[in-house]
């Protein structure tokens, strides 16, 4: 499933598109002992459009995020397909286009039993179709060529007591505590996943999509045990992994310039690849290349090459996994942070033994906790003028005296 295809299904993930229907919902909700204490099947258009709307914004909050970051794609191990594995029971479910209570209550108990999850939560299912028309070479849809795509989009939402304090009673006329207290659903889940992916315009029952609303919280337990899929490092492990081993090879040779100019040369690649459908990867080529251009000598560049190969294991990193977006220079008591476009304006300089930070400004106002100051142009020190003889008074002669 590449950024294309992606952005169809996002696009077209709504009430107002007529490509797309969302046709049945199911729902549950899990207390803190793993229990499930209701359940629910619906079709969508007999839920009121109060409640509708809401369900529609959260399911399509799996599909906001980036790929490869918030998104991560796994295919089915072998295992996955027998008799009670995870890919029988979601393509079961989906066969079943949620009516079936069996096969829902089987895909919710997938989720429950196997899933590590710290508070009350609530289990958000839709069976969706949409509809695909055929493009031809230039990339004009065929109104007369068509299949469906239907597929299966879920959310785990934390459930939170909310406590309120005093409130109006307008049957009493009174302000008053409230006794009952409500259980939230969050709109925005903390982890989803769409099966299958939708890959060259079409179902792939043989892979998934799981979504984590915070790219750094992933939570394993779904990826290996309820989807059933060997778990990958995610985006932020993947830079942390590059870092420590840019750290330990590069070393010495690390420096303001090499630095810079290893996190210019992965934008490059970012950006010459942005409007194609596919995430531009680095391989151990890249890596060895983009060191030896950035100034590091070729022994270390060939030795972060052999151990970047190793580390990826011939599985290459998305290269907006290793971007940053600012570069952020800190020392005790001092942090700068530099936009993208800005780096060639900071340079390191030793001057008399003592190293200097110098930042280039372009502009003498600067703003400072809020307010603008003015950077003073440095004067010259006054010196003393040479004296003009001229100007000196005359000497007056020494009187002789004598001796009486």
């Amino acid at each position: 499933m590449n950024k294309k295809e992606l952005s169809e299904i996002r696009k077209n993930f709504s009430d107002t598109s007529d490509l797309f229907v969302l046709n049945q919902v199911a729902t549950a909700f899990v207390d803190s002992e793993k229990n499930i204490r209701c359940q629910t099947s619906r079709a969508y258009h007999n839920i009121a459009s109060e409640e509708s709307d809401c369900l529609m914004a959260t399911l399509k909050r799996v599909l906001a995020g980036t790929l490869g970051k918030g998104l991560l794609e796994y295919e089915f191990p072998k295992e996955a397909y027998e008799e009670g594995g995870s890919q029988a029971i979601l393509y079961e479910a989906l066969q079943s286009k949620l009516e079936d209570e069996t096969a829902v209550t089987t895909l919710m108990e997938q989720i429950v039993r196997n899933m590590d999850y710290v508070s009350t939560y609530a289990i958000l299912v839709g069976h969706c179709t949409y509809t695909v028309f055929q493009k031809s070479k230039s990339d004009e849809l065929d109104p007369y060529q068509s299949h469906d795509y239907r597929f299966l989009v879920a959310a785990i939402c934390p459930v939170e007591v909310r406590v309120d304090g005093l409130i109006y009673n307008e049957d009493d006329n009174a302000i008053e505590k409230k006794n009952v207290y409500d259980r939230i659903v969050a709109e925005i889940p903390t982890d989803g996943f769409v099966y299958p992916t939708f890959t060259g315009r079409g179902p792939d029952v043989n892979h998934v999509l799981y979504s984590a609303h915070k790219p750094k919280d992933v939570n394993i337990s779904i990826i290996e045990n309820v989807l059933g899929c060997p778990f990958n490092r995610t985006a932020q492990e993947q830079k942390e992994t590059f870092q420590s081993m840019m750290q330990e090879i590069v070393s010495d040779e690390l420096s303001y310039s090499v630095i810079t100019g290893v996190n210019e040369k992965l934008r490059d690649i970012a950006a010459e690849y942005a409007n194609e459908p596919d995430l531009p990867i680095v391989d151990d080529i890249h890596v060895r290349d983009i060191l030896l251009d950035s100034g590091v000598s070729q022994e270390r560049a060939e030795e972060m090459q052999m151990a970047y190969r190793e580390a990826t294991q011939d599985k290459p990193i998305t290269v907006n996994n290793l971007i940053d977006n600012k570069t952020t220079i800190s020392v005790d008591g001092i942090t700068v942070s530099i936009g993208k476009d800005a780096t060639d304006k900071v340079r390191t300089q030793c001057v008399d033994g003592r190293r200097y930070l110098l930042i280039d400004l372009d502009d003498p106002a600067v703003e400072i906790n809020g307010l603008t100051a003015r950077i003073a142009e440095l004067q010259p020190e006054p010196t003393e003028p040479e004296s003009d003889l001229t100007d000196l008074p005359e000497a007056e002669p020494e009187s002789d005296e004598t001796a009486v």
